[in-house]
Formats: structure tokens, C-alpha cells, sequence
């Protein structure tokens, strides 16, 4: 790399393997972590549990009219 030219993104670790990143796949620094990434955003594994409230009173969005057995 030229003196003069500035990289657009720090150079930081991958998220995966730790690793320097790199340009072409930032902020990994390879395809293979960046698939692995996205396996683990598609099978669930990134998911953040939802916490149990005690009040919990059904499916009904809050503040919307719960609806009215003649309208079935």
C-alpha cells in the first residue's frame, strides 16, 4: 500500500477467529468467517432470549382493543 493512501476502515480483529480484518470482508478477515457469520444469524445462535414478565396477558399488541367474538 502507497504512503499517501489512507485505509477507509481500522484494521481490527475478526469477530470470529480474531484475526486482522480485512478490507475486501470487514469486519472479517476472510469469506470463510463471513459465512460462518451468517450460519450462525440463520440457524438461531444469535438470538436473545425474551425475558418473562408477570404481565403477560396473551398475544394482543399493547394498546390495540382486544377484538370482539361477532367479528369472527
Amino acid at each position: 500500500m502507497a504512503d499517501n493512501v489512507i485505509p477507509l476502515r481500522p484494521v481490527r480483529p475478526c469477530p470470529i477467529c480474531g484475526q486482522n480484518s480485512s478490507q475486501a470482508f470487514h469486519p472479517f478477515c476472510s469469506g470463510r468467517c463471513a459465512d460462518i457469520d451468517l450460519n450462525r444469524w440463520l440457524t438461531g445462535s444469535y438470538v436473545i432470549p425474551a425475558g418473562t414478565g408477570e404481565d403477560d396477558g396473551g398475544d394482543d399488541a399493547p394498546g390495540l382493543p382486544a377484538p370482539e367474538d361477532d367479528d369472527i
